[in-house]
């Protein structure tokens, strides 16, 4: 063991510090040596040439990315197809037994017999089948294109049309996929043994018999104010779960289409859109004794958002039912057992946050006849499976555990009792937005890891029986890779397929870097991507953009490959182009997700600023000093919120469609986050509140005929700014929805950070021809 003594570690950390401040001297020269880009007129029309042809050029130049199998009818066997350069197409024939791969298709002759059969010309090397099944007993082929059906038979190389597919298609079986619980309530007016019918008449309940003239009257509570409905009989007949119900008619916006054809008035189009704080229809629920008339209240608080909840009767049990309960601002989530003979209640699973429990990824699984339920929670600071018994309601083992999160239920395997999931940050080495597959036992143990043979994000497809997957894998640095693997450990049968990125690669492109920086705690790592210029020159300092999307409800940087896209178009034109997932987005822990609460002002921008120091710190070509933003909808909020909270870091930004104040968007996802009531923090982020702290530039870009976030978001925003005495630019697309503002706003936004970041007037299109050579 080396000992130091403590002059001498004086003198190490003398040293230490002197290299730190030596490197530190010399990265702020290179920095200050390097030249701000700032094309000329003849540059800059240059490069918006080469953006837009490689806009073209880059088209189709991804190969063999993915795989959709066609399994055939023994569920093992399958086709798949590849579309090579130049659109030509190869079917190829997978024996998983075996882990063959062959071409046994003929296309020649078969695209020659489907021309005859369509009375047209199909080309065989560009033959595209959607699906193909073999039946080699009968030496035929079913193969659909051009959306219809045809048998090719294999020994005279005939083809006739058919009206449908003879054979059906190999079945899943073996486990239940997993299935949304928000389903519609399903009204049941009929009784399980068909005899008698309830109806609905001047809000009172009445039964009617088949072939019977008259009705008899089972409630007389009801009236056509506040009538009931929604009716749930027993299954055996006895009881009739009811709601009275107090509708509130969902309040009005209108949009004006101002250009509409052969028109010359503009048109009105209004339509319901509840906002934060608006009332919902409530719902009270009782239960009627269909034999003795007995109203029961159901000793539970009414139902004041959103609709009446599906109805769960108990197996084997006739007096015994659950339903589910989010309550109005998101922060209880109950399953409510109900006692139909006394209308007594307990709560089964009662689950309560300080914060918000995000209700689209609540899951519920009903084990009816072991009286258990499969639950979802992030109540431990993680989103994870626990398996409750219903008659008790303890929660009888986790069967998820650790600082991770789980992303999706895939399926339930009842017989074997496991759970088939998705889930994100297990391996500790690896970015924590990879997704991979696992499999587990409903009691927790037997963890089988399906994909960890990658550092990537995976997606599966398995065979109908699920002895077999195939498993395609990639990062935004790797192309896909395709591999067809066993289910029971997941083993390796056959490599299938890797992406050919030749074609792209050699237009000049590098991929996106995947890039890491510590965010505001300085602890927790933020993760994004990083777009350069094809013509990247690392002796010039270029302006940053930062494409933006701050909603909670996900994470967005991309995680699976992709190529071509608008980020690197705009880093085309002398851009370093960035996106990341900031503090307040979904998949990461409660904690990572509870920034947002009450605060979307927030938008994770204290992490994503420390983010981009962090890249221009590493990289001297990077200029920090001129930063621009973009964003559409949520994005759009973001984007106009970085100059009004931000403006020492942010120079100019582009708002498409934004919901600048989130008491004009729709109900359900603002008062997701922004809780309920509607409070005064409400308005002290609203961007409308503060459009009087705009200092840097703001193009701001709507849609008329959006029906998403209300136009008049962006109307107040602009009314506000010009009140305000601010110079800023708006861009109204007659007739489009909820867009970035499609071509045009896509090109106006270029030019815009063209002008403003590189400080050059873009091309004039009405006088100069941009179209790619």
């Amino acid at each position: 063991m080396v000992r130091f003594t403590s002059q001498k570690l004086r003198l190490l950390a003398f040293f230490v510090g002197a290299t730190v401040i030596m490197f530190a001297q010399k990265s702020i020269a290179q920095q200050s040596a390097l030249s701000p880009y700032h094309p000329d007129a003849a540059e800059i029309t240059a490069s918006y040439k080469h953006m837009e042809l490689m806009d073209s050029l880059t088209k189709g130049t991804i190969l063999k990315a993915t795989i959709q199998p066609t399994w055939q009818s023994d569920g093992h066997a399958f086709w798949y197809r590849n579309v090579l350069k130049d659109s030509l197409t190869e079917y190829v024939f997978v024996n998983p037994t075996t882990g063959k791969k062959t071409n046994p298709l003929d296309k020649k002759e078969l695209a020659t017999a489907l021309s005859k059969a369509l009375d047209s010309t199909l080309s065989a090397d560009k033959l595209l089948l959607s699906e193909i099944y073999s039946d080699p007993k009968n030496q035929t082929l079913f193969v659909q294109t051009t959306g219809k059906w045809f048998a090719f038979n294999t020994k005279t190389k005939t083809a006739k049309k058919l009206d449908k597919l003879p054979i059906e298609r190999p079945k899943e079986i073996g486990w239940t996929r997993a299935i949304s619980r928000w389903r519609p309530f399903r009204a049941d007016s009929t009784s399980p043994d068909k005899k008698l019918t309830a109806v609905i008449r001047n809000g009172n309940i009445y039964l009617t018999k088949k072939e019977a003239k008259d009705a008899q009257q089972l409630t007389f509570e009801g009236n056509p104010l506040k009538p009931f409905g929604q009716l749930s009989w027993s299954p055996d007949g006895k009881y009739i779960v009811a709601y009275r119900i107090t509708p509130h008619e969902e309040r009005q916006i209108s949009i004006i289409m101002s250009s509409l054809p052969n028109t010359t008035r503009g048109e009105v189009k209004t339509r319901g859109y509840a906002q934060p704080g608006d009332e919902f229809t409530s719902y009270e629920m009782f239960v009627v004794n269909v034999e003795t008339k007995a109203l029961t209240k159901v000793k539970s608080d009414m139902i004041d958002f959103f609709e009446a909840p599906v109805i769960r009767w108990r197996h084997e049990d006739n007096t015994h039912f659950t339903y589910e309960k989010v309550d109005r601002g998101h922060q209880r989530f109950r399953v409510i057992d109900v006692d139909a003979a006394t209308g007594e209640t307990r709560n089964v699973i009662d689950e309560k946050t300080e914060t918000f429990i995000y209700q689209n990824l609540i899951y519920t699984h009903y084990q009816p006849e072991k009286h258990e339920i499969i639950w979802s929670s992030e109540k431990d600071g993680w989103r994870h499976l626990y398996l409750v018994d219903e008659l008790s309601g303890k929660i009888k083992n986790p069967i998820t555990i650790g600082n991770w999160v789980v992303r999706d239920i895939d399926s339930i395997d009842t017989q074997k009792r496991e759970v088939w999931f998705r889930a994100s940050g297990m391996n500790a080495d690896e970015d924590p937005y990879h997704i991979h597959y696992y499999r587990i036992k409903f009691d927790g143990s037997g963890l089988v890891k399906l994909t960890d043979h990658a550092k990537a994000t995976h997606q599966l497809t398995f065979s109908p029986d699920r002895t077999y997957y195939i498993d395609t894998y990639s990062t935004m640095m790797s192309p896909p890779v395709s591999e067809l693997r066993k289910t029971a450990d997941g083993s390796l049968v056959t490599k299938l397929e890797e992406a050919d990125i030749s074609q792209y690669l050699a237009l000049g492109f590098q991929l996106p870097e995947i890039f890491k920086a510590k965010g505001r705690d300085g602890e927790t790592d933020i993760w994004g991507i990083v777009y350069r210029p094809s013509k990247f020159d690392p002796t010039k300092k270029y302006p940053i953009i930062e494409n933006i999307y701050a909603g909670p409800h996900d994470s967005f940087v991309p995680k699976a490959f992709r190529s071509y896209g608008e980020m690197q178009s705009m880093a085309e034109l002398g851009f370093i182009v960035v996106q990341m997932d900031g503090m307040g987005t979904a998949n990461r822990s409660k904690a990572f997700h509870d920034v947002c609460w009450k605060n979307l002002a927030d938008a994770g921008f204290p992490d994503r600023i420390a983010w981009m120091k962090a890249l221009a710190s590493k990289y001297a070509y990077i200029d920090s000093t001129r930063v621009g933003i973009y964003g559409t909808s949520a994005g759009g909020q973001n984007s106009l919120g970085a100059l009004l909270f931000h403006p020492g870091f942010y120079d100019a930004a582009v708002s498409a469609c934004g919901c600048h104040d989130n008491r004009v968007d729709k109900q359900w996802w603002n008062e997701q986050w922004m809780g309920y009531p509607v409070g005064k923090h409400y308005d002290e982020q609203s961007n409308i509140t503060n459009a009087t702290k705009l200092q840097g530039d703001l193009l701001l870009i709507v849609g008329e005929a959006d029906t998403n976030v209300p136009p008049e978001s962006t109307y107040r925003v602009a009314d506000a700014l010009i009140k305000s005495n601010k110079d800023f630019e708006l861009l109204v697309v007659p007739g489009m929805g909820h867009s970035d503002g499609g071509t045009y706003g896509r090109r106006k936004k270029r030019d815009f950070f063209v002008n403003k970041l590189l400080g050059v007037t873009p091309p004039k299109r009405n006088k100069t021809d941009l179209t790619p050579q």
